[in-house]
């Protein structure tokens, strides 16, 4: 999952905030940008997908560990990584 190291990267920075503010929402970043905090995942895929297509960018549930979606998983909706 190299490909995501860089918004991987991104979400650890902001982990501390996002875990304070937003646990269980789901977050959708894109090299080093925040796009959006969504309550609902498939908000959160049709948001991403509009707007990057198939990728890449990270949607993730914050305060859940394993729980990284990739791009690609998305646009084939949805293979969960755990």
């Amino acid at each position: 999952m190299g490909q995501l190291d860089g918004e991987v990267a991104t979400y650890n920075r902001m982990r501390e905030d996002l875990e304070a503010n937003h646990r269980w929402e789901w977050v959708v970043i894109h090299g080093e940008e925040l796009v959006g905090i969504f309550a609902d995942l498939q908000v959160a895929a049709d948001t991403a997908v509009r707007r990057f297509g198939r990728g890449p960018y990270l949607i993730r549930q914050v305060g859940r560990v394993g729980r990284t979606l990739p791009a690609a998983a998305v646009a084939q909706w949805i293979y969960v990584i755990d």
